[in-house]
Order: C-alpha cells, then sequence, then structure tokens
C-alpha cells in the first residue's frame, strides 16, 4: 500500500479523467508510474553502457550467432 499527496489541481484533473472514462484513478496512476519507471530504467541502462562500454557486435554477427544468416 502507499499513499501519495497530489497537488489539488492535479488531483482534479485526475478525478475528472477518471469520472468521464469510467475508470479509477489508481488504474491511472498505477499506469503513470509503470510508464514513468520503464522510461527511467531504459535511461539508467544507456547510461550505464555509455560509461562502461563492453564488447559491441554488429547485427550480422548477431544473426550468425542465432544461427540466422
Amino acid at each position: 500500500m502507499l499513499s501519495v499527496r497530489l497537488p489539488k489541481e492535479l488531483e482534479d484533473r485526475l478525478t475528472d479523467l477518471a469520472e468521464v472514462t469510467k475508470r479509477s484513478k489508481t488504474f491511472y496512476i498505477r499506469e503513470a508510474i509503470e510508464k514513468y519507471l520503464e522510461n527511467m530504467e531504459d535511461m539508467y541502462i544507456a547510461l550505464y553502457r555509455l560509461e562502461n562500454p563492453d564488447e559491441r557486435i554488429s547485427n550480422k554477427e548477431v544473426g550468425e550467432r542465432l544461427g540466422l544468416k
């Protein structure tokens, strides 16, 4: 369980959206957090890989390793 305090304006917008679409506020909060986390995780992976370069292989080599010639 998690409790979040939202500014009144944001809560009002969320309430309006939930009422218009007949979905719960929880649905939209969960969706927003999931999308935000996915974007942040991708960004941190990209930054890590830029800071810690590893072996790089071409698309052609990936295909060969997978037997997709």
